[in-house]
């Protein structure tokens, strides 16, 4: 089992930067692949964002490519993200997840979520 609780979310206004942390815990932890993902109201399903394995390789999804960048404190057992230049279309429930397997990452079907952090971009 993995728990993940995420927090750092908040209201900006546009152009302004947040990081969102995801602290982990359980045994799984060390051998699963992270991500951050995002769902905006109304729409299905959640956006992949980012991923990242345990030797620090990096993914993004264009989405918001080249705005944010999701890293990882083991020593913490931190996952973060940090997201700068947001516009008013960023506004989402941001989550954190992890899965032992990164395909399930990269197909939206991880086997943990957390509770999710809210983020609104005001214009």
């Amino acid at each position: 089992q993995v728990q993940l609780v995420e927090s750092g979310g908040g209201s900006v206004q546009s152009g302004g930067s947040l990081r969102l942390s995801c602290v982990a815990s359980g045994y799984m932890y060390s051998r699963a692949y992270m991500g951050w993902f995002r769902q905006a109201p109304g729409k299905e399903p959640r956006e992949r964002i980012a991923t990242i394995e345990s030797n620090g390789r990096a993914t993004y999804a264009d989405s918001m490519k080249g705005r944010v960048t999701i890293s990882q404190d083991n020593a913490k057992n931190t996952l973060y993200l940090q997201m700068n230049s947001l516009k008013p279309e960023d506004t989402a429930m941001y989550y954190c997840a992890a899965d032992p397997e990164l395909i399930n990452l990269y197909v939206g079907v991880p086997s943990y979520w957390g509770q999710g952090t809210q983020v609104t971009v005001s214009s």
